[in-house]
């Protein structure tokens, strides 16, 4: 199944290191940040489960859940947690999926099988609180996460849902961003009272922290 962005994100009721969830329940009105791992203790892994701890607050502040999988047994991601805590620094409070059987990886298409047959590679996916997939991030299982580049997408992806804009190449909050050349300029006017630079008449920018 290759899930493709705009589709409803699978459901699943499964076992997890906070007990059994089913994700669209859990998920409640929230973000998702849903990543997949290849196997327990392994360095990479080890370094990105870390950084998604450390990272806590500034999901909570854009109402976004993490939720991690590695076909290993809730007992040893228990015992994995255990390390990363101890060699990262931090505190692992988000639930870890125990796919064991592989069957979130195989529903979610996690599983290459040029990459391995067993292990799932390094998947993304961004998950908004109507159940969408908004974004797919596909890693192989030897490169780690970018995860300033995760938290960039999540606030360009809830500040195009609230504001009726896209955001043009590395936008970071603050920046200008573009009007949608579906909004014509009498549109625009009402929308954008702070009004716009045309680049071109395709290309118009605004800052919507200037509004």
């Amino acid at each position: 199944m290759s899930l493709r962005i705009g589709d409803t994100a699978p459901n699943f009721t499964i076992n997890t290191t906070k007990g059994e969830i089913t994700l669209h329940d859990w998920a409640g009105d929230n973000w998702v940040f849903f990543f997949s791992h290849p196997a327990d203790f392994t360095p990479v892994c080890t370094t990105e489960m870390g950084r998604t701890a450390q990272l806590a607050e500034e999901f909570a502040k854009r109402k976004t859940k993490a939720l991690g999988l590695s076909t290993d047994t809730v007992k040893e991601h228990l015992a994995w947690i255990e390390d990363v805590n101890d060699t990262q620094n931090t505190t692992v409070n988000f639930p870890i999926v125990a796919d064991a059987e592989h069957k979130i990886a195989q529903l979610y298409d996690m599983i290459h099988p040029s990459e391995s047959s067993t292990a799932t590679v390094r998947s993304v996916f961004i998950i908004d609180p109507n159940r969408k997939i908004r974004l797919t991030m596909t890693y192989p299982m030897s490169v780690g996460r970018n995860f300033d580049e995760i938290i960039r997408v999540i606030d360009a992806l809830q500040a195009g849902d609230a504001n009726k804009i896209a955001t043009p190449a590395d936008w970071l909050p603050g920046d200008n961003v573009i009007i949608p050349p579906s909004i014509s300029n009498e549109d625009a006017k009402g929308i954008f009272p702070q009004g716009w630079d045309e680049v071109r008449p395709y290309l118009r920018l605004t800052n919507i922290d200037k509004s």
